[in-house]
């Protein structure tokens, strides 16, 4: 038990250490802005990083890459369906967030994706039977380990399996990344997940991004 929390602790940091070393990186590497970061918390500014290609399958079995994230606002929450607590407790979060965005005729272009970190036993039957739980409209994501594998090291997700017993648990990230309609990193929601303070960050980043565009 010692063990696993030892684990745990160190996931959360390297999490945590992840996204401060990308906005780290993106400042040593960017040219002056002509607008400054506007203080939004969770955004990645002024220079998102843009996704390289990837190639996945869905809960109804078809290829998910690109092309599917384009055009999109994208909460992307990396989990399992096995999972005890975290990923329920964050999938309900993303579930008032998206009934609050319809309410407010706002939930058109987002997509809200639960990509599975234990592809052994999340087929996308088990995928599809668990995001149907929380919205009928919910994606899951799942693939060949090294699919996997591709789409977590471009967003700096990390995950461990515990142990080798048959109802084991997969230790990761606990992060709601956003991914913009150009495939773009722009946004990273760290714990704790309140689906009012999810949702004011997510509407100003998509403001904010919206005003640089026009």
């Amino acid at each position: 038990m010692k063990n696993r929390t030892l684990i745990i602790a160190l996931l959360i940091a390297a999490g945590l250490t992840a996204g401060i070393m990308t906005n780290l990186y993106l400042a040593s590497t960017r040219e002056p802005a002509a607008v400054s970061n506007p203080g939004i918390e969770g955004l990645l500014w002024p220079h998102p990083r843009r996704l390289e290609s990837f190639t996945v399958l869905d809960h109804h079995g078809q290829p998910f890459g690109l092309e599917q994230l384009s055009g999109k606002w994208s909460f992307v929450f990396f989990g399992y369906t096995h999972c005890p607590d975290a990923c329920p407790n964050t999938l309900a979060v993303l579930k008032t967030v998206y009934e609050k965005l319809g309410a407010e005729n706002l939930a058109d272009d987002v997509q809200v994706i639960l990509a599975s970190v234990d592809p052994a036993r999340d087929t996308p039957a088990q995928l599809a039977n668990y995001v149907r739980y929380f919205n009928e409209k919910f994606i899951g994501l799942t693939g060949t380990p090294a699919q996997v594998t591709n789409l977590t090291r471009q967003l700096g997700v990390v995950f461990y399996q515990a142990d080798n017993q048959e109802n084991y648990i997969v230790d990761h990230s606990v992060s709601v990344f956003l991914i913009g309609p150009d495939t773009s990193w722009v946004g990273l929601f760290s714990v704790p997940h309140r689906p009012d303070e999810l949702l004011a960050r997510y509407k100003a980043i998509r403001r904010f991004l919206q005003e640089q565009d026009a």
